[in-house]
């Protein structure tokens, strides 16, 4: 959940703390071999490799110090599960790379995909100092609802920014389709699921059958993050004010209503009914914070399109963090992985899926 900035987890204590994947660095990477690609690549000199950075729940992230300022380094850990991971960091990059000047993105500079460098391709922004919050307000923030809605507005308008660019004139022909992302997700997962099954879950079926039968029109395609939500959002250190969106590496092109329907389905939630990733956006978990639906208006404004049916991404969003991180539980079942994060799965899995149920139940959409 991190490129290109600092988080911290005062905010996170007793949360993602516990939650979090062990992303493990690469062994016995040898420093120089970096310092002197970087200072060939980048001009710049007094290079120091520094720690790795907490957050981020798939690719490892460094400090770099350099004479001419600090800069992140971000690469797939050693246990990485997917064989997909470095064509993830390379799509981070590229995505980047075409958003930075026109959306709040770290600014790209460099890309390395030569293994024999640290043992990984690699990618390498600016550092931005900020928070990246999650459960908790920074202590020294104003600890108020007003602080939270203007979280919460500051994240839905950055997305807004992305959502508003044409991608035919931000990305390249060949970033992503920009039709039929919802029912290629339905068939991928459903496929894998079926393929992994380790317990019964048969809300998954009956969910994506129904998201099958009421797909609406797609209007347009944007830019999509496709893992959007607060924890993914770097905030000044003196206030709710968007630095950065971070973490692109599943980014591609689609319905942009995907993107708003994730961090709409993570905020207001009722925490006294034990949701999946409660501590996902926790602290907008409150009654009195500004709804969703005000911040779907808020995002409309600031881009331009309607939120019409966003309820039905709200239930997408759902299903599909439900079916994605249900691998996660596969490893654990299989003796594969044993960290919190996974056995924390038993429920969280079950639980998005009857959450997306009971808005369908509730006829919202």
């Amino acid at each position: 959940m991190l490129v290109g900035g600092r988080i911290d987890l005062h905010d996170r204590i007793g949360g993602v703390h516990r939650r979090r994947i062990d992303v493990q660095p690469v062994a016995g990477l040898r420093p120089g071999l970096l310092e002197q690609w970087l200072g060939d690549a980048t001009g710049r000199d007094d290079i120091r490799l520094g720690d790795v950075l907490t957050g981020g729940n798939s690719n490892v992230t460094r400090l770099i110090e350099t004479r001419q300022g600090r800069l992140v380094l971000r690469h797939p850990p050693v246990n990485v599960v997917s064989d997909k991971a470095a064509a993830g960091i390379e799509r981070e990059y590229r995505a980047i790379s075409a958003l930075y000047g026109k959306a709040p993105v770290p600014k790209p500079v460099a890309w390395c995909g030569d293994a024999s460098v640290i043992g990984q391709p690699f990618a390498v922004t600016e550092w931005i100092d900020g928070h990246a919050l999650s459960e908790r307000l920074p202590p020294d923030w104003p600890q108020t609802t007003e602080t939270i809605d203007a979280l919460g507005l500051a994240m839905v308008r950055g997305l807004a920014q992305v959502h508003a660019l044409d991608w035919r004139e931000t990305v390249d022909p060949g970033f992503g389709r920009p039709e039929g992302f919802v029912e290629r997700q339905i068939a991928r997962w459903l496929k894998v699921r079926e393929n992994d099954a380790v317990r019964e879950l048969p809300l998954l079926a009956q969910i994506a059958a129904w998201l099958r039968a009421h797909e609406p029109q797609q209007p347009r395609a944007s830019v999509i993050h496709c893992d959007f939500h607060l924890d993914n959002c770097l905030m000044a250190r003196t206030g709710p004010e968007l630095r950065a969106i971070l973490d692109w590496e599943m980014a591609t092109l689609g319905d942009p209503r995907i993107d708003l329907g994730l961090c709409l389905f993570f905020w207001q939630r009722d925490a006294a009914a034990s949701p999946g990733f409660a501590f996902v956006q926790g602290l907008s978990n409150r009654a009195d914070v500004i709804s969703p639906r005000a911040l779907a208006d808020a995002w409309s404004e600031a881009s331009g399109l309607g939120h019409d049916s966003i309820d039905y991404f709200i239930v997408f969003a759902a299903w599909r963090l439900a079916a994605i991180v249900e691998g996660a539980w596969v490893l654990q079942c299989q003796g594969k992985e044993d960290t919190a994060y996974a056995r924390g799965l038993e429920h969280d899995v079950p639980a998005l899926l009857r959450e997306a149920a009971a808005i369908i139940d509730k006829g919202k959409v």
